[in-house]
């Protein structure tokens, strides 16, 4: 699902997206519990190689990771693509969090994200949404089915590693 909307808070366009990915190995208890270790996902994206905290404690508000070498290419001159992300919101009960891009050098500006793992009968759903300014040379759709492409990998991986432990 991908819409544009206008943000009204400054009369920009922004770009709105959703994706889910349906794991039927695995609940939705044992999915948020990787999820939640902040620090860590380059665990599960594969297009993710490396990924660090770099400041306060993981999994709580207010913690910056360090995400680097993703597939996501890179603005300008720039070798590796990297982000800097803020948790911004952790609910455990809900297994909800939202995070921010807060520096980077993918072109990315006014980026939100949010994951919410949904129990359903046969296991569960992972929502990831995210709004972000239009990037550059890249199209609302493409950046929709990247998203798509990285969290069926990821929850792949997750069942994998769940099914194995």
């Amino acid at each position: 699902m991908a819409e544009e909307i206008d943000d009204e808070t400054n009369d920009n366009k922004k770009w709105q997206g959703k994706v889910t990915a349906r794991v039927t190995k695995a609940t939705a208890d044992q999915i948020w519990r990787l999820f939640a270790d902040f620090f860590h996902i380059h665990k599960w994206f594969p297009n993710v190689p490396s990924s660090r905290g770099v400041h306060g404690a993981n999994g709580h508000p207010g913690c910056v990771r360090y995400c680097s070498g993703f597939s996501i290419p890179a603005a300008g001159e720039a070798a590796v693509s990297w982000s800097k992300e803020r948790l911004t919101a952790v609910d455990h009960a809900r297994r909800f969090l939202s995070y921010e891009i807060v520096d980077c050098n993918i072109g990315f500006e006014g980026y939100e994200s949010t994951v919410e793992i949904v129990p359903d009968g046969k296991g569960c759903a992972i929502e990831w949404g995210f709004t972000v300014d239009p990037v550059e040379s890249w199209t609302l759709d493409c950046l929709v089915r990247k998203y798509e492409s990285a969290l069926e990998a990821a929850a792949r991986r997750m069942e994998e590693e769940i099914g194995s432990g």
